[in-house]
Formats: C-alpha cells, structure tokens, sequence
C-alpha cells in the first residue's frame, strides 16, 4: 500500500536513450562498470529460448552456491538487484513500518520502502529494516568488515533487519563483504551489472535466512531472469575471482584522477570505489549540460542524491579518463 506519491528515482547510465535521441556518440561517465572485464566466453543456446525457464532457477543457485559456499535455499534471484530491492521491501514492510537509510544513497532504497507503505525514520533501532550500500553510492565510502558486523549486531539485537547492498564491493574489496554471514536479521545483496559491465542483461541475487528467501522468490514475478541472463551469469560466476586485475587497475586510475582533479581544483570525496564524487562549486546541472553538449561527455548530476553541486563520475580506462580530465579543465568555472 503506497502511503505517498513517490516519484520514480533518477539514474544515471542514460547514454543509450541519449545516443538514440540525438544520433551522436557520447562517452558515458555516469553509469559506473569496470573498465577492465574478465573474458567471459559463454552462448545461449536456442533451445533455451523455446522454453520457459526453470522458475527455481536450480542450476544457476547451484553456480552461486558453490561460487560464494553458500547453500542453494539461502540464495534467491531477479531481474537485476533492483526487483529484489522492490520485492524484499513488500515481504519484510507494510503500512506502519518503519525504515532507515543513511543519507546520501541509492534512491530506490526509500523509493521500494515508501512503495510498501513504510516511512523513514533517522532511528537505526526504530526501524524494521536499515539500508546499507558499502561502499556508499554516490560517495564510495566503504565499511569494513568489523563495521558492518558491529552495525549487524546492532540491528539485530532489536531483532530488526539489515539489508546491504554490495553492487559494487568486488570492484573495491571483496573482503569488507558480509555474503559469508549467516543471520536471520541480516540480506545482502549482489549483482553482476557493475563487475562485469552489463546492465543492459539485468541480473541481481542476494543471500539471507531461508524463511526470508523463500518469501521473496513467492513474491518475485515467476521466470524474471530470462534465458539470456541466466547463460551469462552461469558463465561470469567462475570468473568472479579475476576481478582481482579490476581492482587494481581502478585503483591506479582513481588515483590518476584524483591527482588530475587536484590540480584543476577540484573537490573530491576519498573513494574506495571505481567512482569519485565531485563537487564542481557550480550548479551540477550546468556542468554536466556543457560536458554533455561541447565535450560528448555524460557525468552523473548528483542533485537527485540532495547534491546539487556535485557530479559523480565512473573510474574508465586511462585514455577515456584524460578526456574526462581534459573536459572538466575546459569547463569548470
């Protein structure tokens, strides 16, 4: 039940639309992927597409399972995280509850709450379920793992949940993670978008308690992974462990940028992802127009975020990010 009238979230990854609207090529700063993938050889046979999937997607938990040594009924899947973000909330929130996220963050957190009929509340222990994205979207802080351990027991020493997402934790540090926990109050969530740069299949899968598992894929829309997402997750999973050279190598680009940013003076926040929040001292919408129209360059406006003048660009490869570099020093006021 929808206790408001919320409006859709902004995102940013708009360069498809964009490319199609005006016919010109655009370098897409604003969706955050890694710029250094592993080779994933993988096919989806045509047989798979004259049939409907296998709804409990048994083979595909079975990958996961042995990917991240967790059992297959503490596993569950969707079409890309956000409908497992939409489906936790209408399983674990109803009209009355209460939610808690911490601010900036990822919109479709309080979006899929409010959806539910929730409202938020700035108490961690008067909330039924608190949101976490570590590391932080759009900032990038990441929390360890003693850190999210000790906000776990916080929540649920009032038997309340934890819900973390970690979209982008194997582009920082696998090891802050929480997918080896196992605690009825705690959900973590995973996605293949960012890793291994391919938002356009839509895949998203989390872990928790059984019971709350079993909640979800009730609710979850029967056969939400298609064929085509299913083939290339089963592919991807083994790789998981190459994403190490990612690491590194986004490391050593952020690092260039920071340096970059520096000397044109511009303000940026300490980022452990392959991201960096900017604060460009203009209006966000301004400079990211000008990149956009003189430069072909999208960047993404952080006023959705309550950051009117800061701008979030993605970590890409080194040419790409001298560009960046080169667009921002011809536009900045």
């Amino acid at each position: 039940m929808v206790v408001d009238d919320p409006r859709p979230v902004v995102h940013g990854g708009t360069g498809k639309k964009k490319r199609e609207k005006t016919g010109k090529s655009l370098l897409d700063f604003s969706a955050s992927l890694n710029p250094l993938l592993p080779e994933v050889t993988w096919e989806c046979p045509a047989e798979n597409l004259a049939s409907y999937p296998d709804n409990d997607y048994t083979l595909l938990k079975e990958c996961i399972a042995k990917t991240f040594r967790r059992d297959t009924d503490e596993i569950c899947v969707g079409n890309g995280s956000i409908e497992l973000i939409r489906v936790f909330c209408a399983v674990t929130l109803s009209k009355g509850s209460k939610y808690h996220t911490e601010m900036p963050t990822f919109g479709e957190y309080a979006l899929s709450a409010r959806l539910a009929g929730a409202s938020a509340t700035p108490s961690v222990s008067g909330a039924a379920v608190s949101f976490i994205c570590n590391p932080n979207n759009p900032t990038g802080i990441l929390r360890t793992r003693a850190e999210m351990i000790a906000r776990l027991e916080e929540v649920s020493s009032s038997r309340n949940l934890l819900f973390v997402d970690e979209a982008f934790i194997d582009l920082a540090d696998p090891g802050a993670s929480l997918y080896t926990e196992r605690d009825p109050f705690l959900f973590v969530l995973g996605s293949l978008t960012k890793s291994f740069a391919v938002p356009g299949l839509r895949f998203g899968y989390g872990f928790g308690d059984p019971d709350l598992i079993a909640r979800i894929e009730t609710a979850r829309p029967p056969w939400s992974v298609n064929a085509y997402a299913e083939a290339f997750a089963l592919a991807a999973f083994p790789h998981i462990g190459e994403l190490e050279a990612s690491r590194a190598y986004i490391e050593k680009e952020r690092k260039y940028l920071e340096q970059e940013f520096k000397e044109i003076g511009l303000w940026y926040h300490p980022s452990a992802a392959n991201y960096l929040l900017a604060d460009c001292a203009c209006p966000a919408r301004e400079l990211a127009e000008l990149l956009e129209t003189r430069h072909g360059i999208l960047v993404r406006d952080c006023t959705s975020f309550g950051l009117p003048t800061s701008i979030r660009v993605a970590v890409r490869t080194h040419d790409e990010n001298k560009l960046l570099v080169e667009a921002l020093s011809a536009c900045m006021p």
